[in-house]
């Protein structure tokens, strides 16, 4: 309502009678707000006082992809801390469709959600400033926005990859292939220049990288070429918990065993042949943060766009012991 009140050269009161349709303000004073409103994209948010009388409301998540367990957890924590505000969730999977998200965005803002927490998809997404200005917040997860700026709870990529190549390196291997998802993802392309930096600090191969998306057939191919070399590939850093179940099934059917490290850990990671060694993320607490970071923007709490960083973990296992 402040930036309204700007455009128009009115008070906030004047704007706020206005979007109530209160009487009391003059036809042409009327017709400035209301084009205020329509060049910022002004949606009357009633969230924010129904939250502060203690009402129920609702909040929107939107990820990448509800089946993926990742998501799933993430889900899972944000829910709740969302029913300990008296809040519902209405989630849904934009399955890396930046048309679907957009949809999403707006059947949720139709619902007079309370405000949004988002795994973008790929694009720019300025759309969501004239939501922010008219008080909707929106916390992105996993990946930041692109064109915006807003809060953030993110992983830090850069130390997990550095972290599962230094394990290899100790291990003895010294041409480690690198399998990631789709480098257009914002943490796919983060993880690759981690995985550059780390082998090039080491003084390794940085060029043993093949980027997503990946199919077990697309693997197994690769994982002949890189072994076929009179110096061959030994190990794989995997970039997240799907390719990591895709490259086991593409060594089983190659009748490979090199040792492997994957970003994220999965069901069922301790229980295959080997144990899978892996780099933890904690999604339970990246949701938690992000649920928590909105419920204080949604009680008033100001100030510039967080980030907030979350640390990985290396879960040591078999398969990393492999040579």
């Amino acid at each position: 309502m402040v930036d309204v009140a700007k455009r128009a050269a009115v008070s906030v009161k004047t704007v706020s009678r206005v979007v109530n349709g209160e009487e009391g303000v003059r036809p042409d004073t009327k017709a400035r707000v209301d084009e205020a409103i329509r060049q910022l994209g002004f949606r009357r948010n009633d969230s924010a006082s129904d939250l502060r009388r203690g009402r129920a409301e609702g909040i929107g998540l939107i990820v990448e992809n509800m089946s993926d367990p990742f998501y799933s957890v993430i889900g899972a924590a944000v829910e709740r801390v969302a029913r300990l505000q008296r809040h519902l969730l209405l989630m849904g999977s934009a399955e890396g469709s930046a048309e679907r998200e957009r949809d999403l965005t707006g059947a949720f803002l139709s619902r007079r959600v309370a405000g949004l927490i988002v795994v973008p998809a790929i694009e720019d997404h300025h759309w969501l400033a004239a939501e922010l200005a008219a008080g909707t917040p929106v916390v992105f997860v996993d990946r930041p926005a692109s064109g915006l700026s807003a809060d953030a709870v993110l992983t830090d990529n850069d130390a997990g990859v550095r972290s599962a190549v230094e394990h290899l390196a100790a291990r003895g291997h010294r041409n480690i292939g690198f399998l990631g998802d789709n480098p257009e993802f914002w943490t796919a392309g983060q993880r690759l220049a981690a995985f550059g930096s780390a082998t090039a600090a080491l003084g390794l191969r940085s060029d043993l990288t093949a980027m997503g998306p990946h199919e077990v057939e697309g693997i197994a191919a690769l994982v002949e070429t890189w072994t076929r070399d009179s110096d061959p590939v030994t190990a794989l850093v995997t970039g997240n918990n799907r390719l990591s179940v895709t490259a086991l099934r593409a060594l089983r059917r190659v009748g490979k065993r090199l040792a492997l490290v994957g970003f994220d850990d999965f069901e069922l990671a301790d229980m295959v042949e080997p144990a899978v060694t892996v780099v933890a993320q904690d999604p339970a607490a990246m949701g938690e943060q992000a649920a928590h970071l909105l419920f204080r923007r949604l009680a008033g709490e100001g100030g510039p766009a967080r980030t907030v960083v979350l640390p990985t973990r290396l879960v040591v296992r078999d398969s990393s012991h492999l040579v």
